[in-house]
Parts: C-alpha cells; structure tokens; sequence
C-alpha cells in the first residue's frame, strides 16, 4: 500500500356561562372553576416530569458506576441496594460523598425497576442523558497524544451490547473516538454504558446527521478510510499507521451502498469455518486489533 500521509491532495485511492339560580349553584360552579386552573397546573408538573424523565439515563453496575464517579458524567443520584457488600458499599459511597452526591438505599425490587431487570449488581447511577462530543473533539483527543487520529465509523449498528463491546474494545486499543448516525442507530444508553464496562467514559462519541458527508470531510482533513468487504484485502496485512478511519457495517446488512464508495481500501476477514459472517463487535475487535498492531509495532 502506498505510504500515508497527512496531506492526500493528489492520492490515487480512490411534540358563556349561566347565572347560578341559587349559592348552591354558585358554589358548585366556582369550585369547578377554581379546580380547573389546579388541573391544567397538575397536568403541567406532570409533563415536566415526563419530560425531565426523558432526558434520564441510568448506569448501573459495579465497575461501569465506579468509571462514571471517578468520570465526568453529570450524576443526579445514586442508588445502593439494601444489604449490598461492604467492598462495593464502601468503595461507591466514597467516591459518591467526594463529589457530594445524594446516596440513597432502596430495595433489590427498586433497582430492578430501574433498570428493567438488568444486572445492575446493587448499584444504580441516575444521570443526566449522555452528551455526545463533535469531530472536532475526536480530533482533539488524537492530538493531545500527539497521535495521527484512528477513528471508528459505526454504520447503523442496531445492538446496544454491540456498540457497549465496540467502545470497551476501543478504549483499549487506543481508539481516539467513534463516529454514529442520528438515526436508524442504538445511541448511548444504559445497557451501552453497562456492556462498555465504563469505557463510555473514556472514549468520546460524535452523532451525525449524514455518515456520507461526514467521511468525506474526514478525507479532507486527511484520514484514510477503509471499510469491509468479502472481496477486500486481508486485513492482516492492513497497515493503520497514518490518520485513519475505519467503518463498521450494519450487524445484518453491512456497510451501506453509498458508505462503501467513500472509502479508499476495503478489507476482508478470512475465514474457512461454514459460518461465513462473523458478529459485529468481533469483526470489529480484530480489525482494531490489527490497526493496534501497525501503529504500535513491538
């Protein structure tokens, strides 16, 4: 493959009234009137708090609650299951109290409500929705390493424990930041934040409108792009040194039409079992693994 680098100008990879009769009358009628303004009110508190609920996640889980105390993450409360291991009690409480939290006790039944049922292991965050970072932050983060940029692409992956295993993979790999649509696509959320086992708080996330556009621009500030593909390169042989990107494709349907004329290599998985698709984040943990590798030689 052709050296990298940072400039690819000349590249060649391509939401009236009647008057009351009697003071019985009257009276009925001014408490109907008066009740009407308190229910429009009622109604209006309800509202709000549908609303404020609506822009509430929950982390929940041992080690992922932990990564988001120590973290930045805005946390409204914290929820610790009655009866919960000192170990874990101690540690949570301690780094909940250095910030100044609200602690709070509550059942297994609480937590359970909370979080659907999930695993939560006695503890629960509540936090505000999470916020997403811009490019130029992804780009930031690269240079504060003094590293060329080596972002993902995720293309309409639709399993949150997908994308919860893509950005612990990330975050180990040194992965600068990951790249997702507004629309069609898991965003972040709880289950997300509790399969990244705290690696959403260590690896930035943008949401675009228009995945297209958005490596376009990508390639003009320099980064090469390489996606999947049965008939690509094997990527064992995929050199990641220089500003990269890399697309993962949808968990049924793969990288997009469109998508796929943006890039500048495609890349393939050999594989010799009768199985001949391999889940997302797995396919998505070697190929960051083997960009690991080219960046980082022993």
């Amino acid at each position: 493959m052709a050296q990298q680098t940072n400039n690819r100008n000349g590249r060649d990879r391509g939401g009236r009234q009647e008057r009351p009769t009697n003071r019985r009358s009257a009276d009925r009628r001014f408490n109907d009137r008066d009740r009407q303004p308190r229910q429009k009110r009622e109604m209006r508190v309800e509202a709000e708090v549908a609303d404020d609920t609506a822009q509430t996640e929950f982390v929940f889980g041992h080690h992922a609650s932990v990564e988001a105390l120590k973290g930045e993450t805005e946390i409204n409360k914290v929820w610790l299951q009655s009866g919960l291991a000192d170990k874990i009690r101690n540690e949570v409480m301690a780094l909940a109290k250095k910030r100044g939290l609200i602690i709070q006790d509550a059942p297994k039944a609480k937590l359970d409500e909370l979080t659907n049922g999930q695993n939560h292991q006695g503890v629960v965050l509540s936090i505000a929705a999470y916020a997403y970072a811009t490019i130029d932050d992804l780009f930031a983060k690269a240079a504060e390493k003094s590293e060329a940029p080596f972002f993902l692409v995720l293309d309409s992956i639709e399993d949150p424990h997908n994308l919860g295993s893509i950005l612990r993979t990330a975050d180990a790999a040194g992965v600068h930041g990951i790249i997702i649509p507004k629309r069609r696509a898991v965003q972040l959320t709880s289950v997300v934040a509790k399969t990244s086992t705290g690696a959403i708080e260590h690896v930035p996330v943008a949401r675009v409108t228009n995945l297209v556009q958005t490596v376009e621009q990508l390639k003009e500030r320099g980064l090469w792009v390489f996606g999947t593909d049965m008939d690509g390169k094997d990527y064992r042989r995929w050199d990641a040194a220089g500003p990269t990107a890399l697309i993962i494709g949808n968990e049924g349907k793969g990288i997009s039409p469109l998508l796929k004329k943006t890039v500048d290599e495609t890349l393939t998985i050999p594989m010799v079992g009768h199985v001949q698709s391999l889940n997302a984040s797995v396919a998505a943990s070697l190929l960051i693994y083997q960009a690991f590798s080219s960046r980082n030689p022993l």
